[in-house]
């Protein structure tokens, strides 16, 4: 490694990737070698990738290093490593949503993601793993190898976006995407001890759209989250509630950590609803609200807003949106979902239309109070979850199909009130997991919020190192 360079190249950040690619000191070719040198020695043990085609990811590689060779790159990407969820389209490449029913037929076009990675010029390593239907907080699926944790192979790395929360901890390149709908991208940041930014509903197009679902980056720092909205906040009509075009300075992430003095912060600790707060949590976020205080923060502690009605509404609801989902399935597609799915949807089958609309109403009722709990504070700070995380075997801390969501209360009323929310590390266990602090924001200020994380990442307590592949003499999990 040159001097220029200590670091392994699958280490490097996009920004410092893109400042030696114009420099002539790399090549994409060279960097996209060593992420896969780096996923050879690690992916047996996390199967966090779904589609890893090294002579494609080497191709868009070489076509990247003639284009910086003859001055022409495509943007702010151009040859930096990056993956993209199994249900963000690529196209040409099947979708299967993570579960075994789907038949897998090739996408007729890229979503609105992956169109603008491909337009910057990114080099699409892989897709990665995620659980079936994007229903668990977990990386169990019925279509790929079970998801594990880099800090802990015997812990999930969380979830929908599993795979994608482990390869950023594992260091498969800079950058990566995943989907958020109650905390898919959130969840497994926390666990995996890297950063996400859940963007307000819209900043980052999506097709198809849903009521609270968002894209956003999963990265190893604020920076490269930041590096990553440049592209994939522009604006795509297939998205029905996407954003207005919007000039965002997202390279003034970074405002020091001046950004938090006087600002008024909302301390929740308790969600409200779900599972209690593990007390190792608390006192991590506890000691992130200090931090926040000794750097001019005025910091004031908040009511929980979020109630067991509303948490238990939205999961019934979506029990019946997957109950009517697998009735279109056929017995034997049906049948290869996974059992704690299926379990999960069919005790909808009983549901009068009444309790079917009583139970979309929380949506509506999570988003008036989240908007009102919020309000009188800049920004709110939480545990990302309120347990760490668990066994990779398990489809969620409960493991119970019944009591599904009891871990999203955090997580789950910043999807409905459209709210910009990121996870940060803030802390371990004492086994050595990760622990995430959830920042939250005014709908729209989506750069405040990774100003907010920024000074918090150059504050927090020293951060440990990330973790490295099991020595090959060891023996695995498969």
């Amino acid at each position: 490694m040159s001097e220029q360079y200590p670091h392994a190249l699958h280490e490097l950040s996009a920004p410092a990737l893109i400042h030696a690619f114009r420099q002539g000191e790399l090549s994409p070719v060279e960097v996209t070698q060593s992420v896969l040198g780096h996923i050879e020695r690690w992916e047996h043990h996390l199967h966090a990738l779904y589609l890893l085609r090294p002579e494609l990811a080497l191709e868009q590689a070489r076509a990247s290093e003639k284009r910086w060779k003859q001055g022409t790159p495509l943007g702010p990407l151009d040859g930096v490593p990056l993956t993209i969820k199994d249900n963000i389209a690529t196209q040409g490449d099947p979708l299967p949503l993570g579960t075994a029913a789907v038949e897998l037929t090739p996408m007729l076009a890229d979503a609105p993601p992956a169109a603008r990675i491909r337009e910057a010029g990114g080099v699409m390593v892989a897709k990665t793993t995620m659980p079936d239907y994007g229903m668990l907080s977990s990386g169990l699926s019925s279509f790929h190898k079970l998801a594990r944790n880099p800090w802990n192979l015997a812990c999930t790395p969380g979830g929908s976006s599993s795979g994608a929360g482990a390869a950023a901890a594992a260091g498969y390149g800079p950058l990566h995407i995943g989907t958020d709908i109650g905390g898919s991208l959130r969840l497994p940041a926390g666990w995996c001890g890297i950063f996400t930014l859940k963007p307000s509903l819209g900043r980052i197009p999506i097709d198809p759209p849903y009521t609270g679902r968002a894209a956003g980056p999963m990265t190893r720092t604020v920076e490269d989250a930041a590096w990553f909205m440049q592209v994939l906040a522009r604006p795509d009509p297939r998205d029905s509630m996407s954003l207005p075009e919007q000039d965002i300075a997202w390279r003034e992430f970074d405002r020091g950590v001046d950004k938090l003095k006087g600002l008024r912060i909302g301390l929740l600790l308790e969600a409200g609803c779900g599972l209690a707060v593990e007390p190792e949590i608390r006192a991590a976020v506890e000691q992130a609200a200090r931090l926040m205080e000794r750097a001019g923060a005025v910091v004031l502690p908040m009511q929980p807003f979020m109630t067991q009605a509303m948490l238990d509404g939205m999961d019934h609801f979506w029990r019946m949106r997957s109950h009517v989902d697998m009735k279109a399935l056929s017995p034997a597609s049906k049948a290869r979902v996974l059992p704690y799915i299926r379990q999960w949807a069919d005790s909808a089958e009983g549901m009068s239309g009444e309790a079917v609309f009583k139970a979309a109403s929380q949506f509506h009722a999570t988003r008036v109070a989240a908007v009102t709990a919020c309000n009188p504070f800049d920004y709110v700070i939480s545990p990302t979850s309120p347990v760490p995380a668990f066994a990779a075997e398990l489809a969620s801390p409960t493991n119970d199909p019944l009591r599904p969501l009891e871990h999203i209360g955090f997580t789950v009323p910043f999807n409905m009130s459209e709210q910009p929310a990121a996870s940060i590390n803030c802390g371990y266990t004492r086994s050595g997991l990760p622990i995430g602090l959830q920042i939250a924001g005014r709908r729209f200020d989506d750069l405040g919020v990774l100003q907010v994380s920024r000074a918090f990442e150059l504050i927090r307590d020293a951060q440990r190192p990330w973790p490295q592949p099991p020595s090959e003499a060891l023996h695995h999990v498969d």
